[in-house]
Parts: C-alpha cells; structure tokens; sequence
C-alpha cells in the first residue's frame, strides 16, 4: 500500500486556513485541514474534485 502523499493547497499561508489534499489515491481527493493532520479528511471523487478546481479557475465562486 502507498502511504498518503498530502500537499498544503498553492494559496496556503501561515494564517492558519490552510487544507491539505492528498492526489495519490486512484479515483478519490481526501482534503483535510493542515492544523489537525490526525483529524478527519473528506474524500471527493477525482472527477468531482476536477469539476470544483476548473470552476474555481473560472471564478464561478466569486472573488475575496
């Protein structure tokens, strides 16, 4: 079994609201909060996550 590669999203800065996602998983994107590693983690279909990042991309969400 391969361990769980998690990596801090691009835009993550020492505010703490960060997440970590984990790509390395066939089929799934956990993301989890990086201040609680140990804690839980939600798992999204890789398609699902595809469609949530390319509408991000395209400010669908709005902006800060």
């Amino acid at each position: 079994m391969t361990p769980v590669s998690w990596r801090k999203s691009s835009y993550s800065n020492n505010g703490g609201q960060c997440v970590e996602i984990a790509a390395n998983i066939p089929g799934l994107v956990p993301v989890r909060d990086s201040k609680d590693p140990s804690g839980p983690a939600l798992a999204f279909p890789s398609d699902a996550w595809r469609a949530f990042v390319a509408a991000v991309q395209a400010g669908e969400f709005g902006t800060v």
